[in-house]
């Protein structure tokens, strides 16, 4: 059958006719991004993009970028306000599934292709078909979930969990790690791991770096270190972009041994800008350096989910899993 996937974040809206068969999105077609500033609501946006493509079919599956709790969803950094129980007569549909986003991203880990995924360490082999796959995804927080494949669900069955572990403790290595944990807890008790291995965690990088050297360096965003370290344009910034690989690498591995994974995906859009860093930089030492279980570590496969729209994807294959008769 045909639907309509959506994902819908804090800049963007982003929508795609899909089509699915037996509890498998079969096909995705060409994304339509909109900016969620220009719209006054998700069905204004939806709207759009019937006038964009033609005719829309009565089904579909929405990923949000918040939490599915209670019949009123507020997004951050967007206005929309999308209350569930009215979201098939807003858009004039007969079924509709909502999930959350990074939960979108699971189901899209459990039904990719092989070649929507690139080998960041350990055997490059296949993501297991049996066990637990964890997943990472760095961005403005750090979403963090697992999916569970299992044959008593079923061929190809599949359990995706959405988790708060991106709120779990950071775990510190060195004496780097020691300062910059320093000067965040200087503003916040308790530093999560989302403190550090999220997006914006790059300012707070860059400007312990700087103390540590007793530099003065002038005030930047994230996105302009970012744009600088990935850049190599400022010996710093680049120094910066190397700590937040290491931590990221330090947090999957912990990841992977508290829920018990045998495979691991570093997923979100971050992580698909950052590709090249990540293979180059240090974050395989640190996924390995668990101490007695090293070994086990390293024959562990870590992937990249390069999927280009692992949300629209995902929310598709949500609404196949939960519709496999269609």
């Amino acid at each position: 059958m045909k639907l309509v996937a959506a994902d819908i974040g804090g800049t963007h809206a982003r929508f795609a006719l899909a089509e699915i068969d037996a509890g498998r999105v079969v096909s995705l077609g060409e994304a339509v991004t909109l900016p969620t500033a220009n719209f006054a609501s998700m069905q204004t946006a939806w709207e759009e993009f019937g006038r964009q493509v033609g005719d829309l079919p009565p089904a579909a599956a929405i990923a949000i970028a918040a939490a599915i709790e209670g019949d009123e969803i507020k997004l951050t950094n967007n206005p929309w306000v999308i209350r569930p129980s009215q979201v098939n007569r807003a858009l004039g549909l007969d079924r509709s599934v909502l999930v959350n986003d990074f939960e979108a991203v699971g189901h899209a880990v459990a039904q990719a292709d092989d070649d929507h995924f690139v080998c960041l360490c350990g055997p490059k082999t296949s993501l297991p078909v049996e066990g637990v796959v964890s997943i990472i995804g760095p961005g403005t927080g750090l979403g963090v979930s697992y999916v569970l494949r299992s044959a008593a669900l079923g061929p190809g069955g599949y359990h995706v969990q959405a988790t708060e572990g991106g709120h779990s403790d950071f775990p510190p290595l060195d004496p780097i790690d020691d300062a910059i944990l320093e000067r965040i807890r200087l503003r916040h008790r308790r530093v999560s791991c989302e403190r550090m291995v999220a997006g914006p965690a790059i300012v707070d990088i860059y400007e312990a770096l700087a103390a540590l050297e007793g530099r003065s360096v002038p005030t930047r965003t994230d996105r302009e270190l970012w744009t600088l370290g990935l850049a190599r344009e400022d010996s710093l910034a680049v120094a910066a972009v190397e700590r937040f690989c290491l931590s990221l690498g330090s947090v999957a591995g912990d990841v992977a041994l508290v829920q018990g994974g045998s495979g691991v995906v570093i997923a979100g859009g971050l992580g698909l800008r950052i590709r090249d860093t990540l293979l180059a930089s240090g974050f395989a030492d640190r996924f390995r350096a668990k101490g007695r279980f090293e070994r086990m570590m390293n024959r562990m496969p870590v992937k990249l989910l390069v999927h280009p729209q692992p949300g629209l994807y995902g929310a598709a294959a949500a609404f196949a899993q939960r519709h496999p008769g269609d």
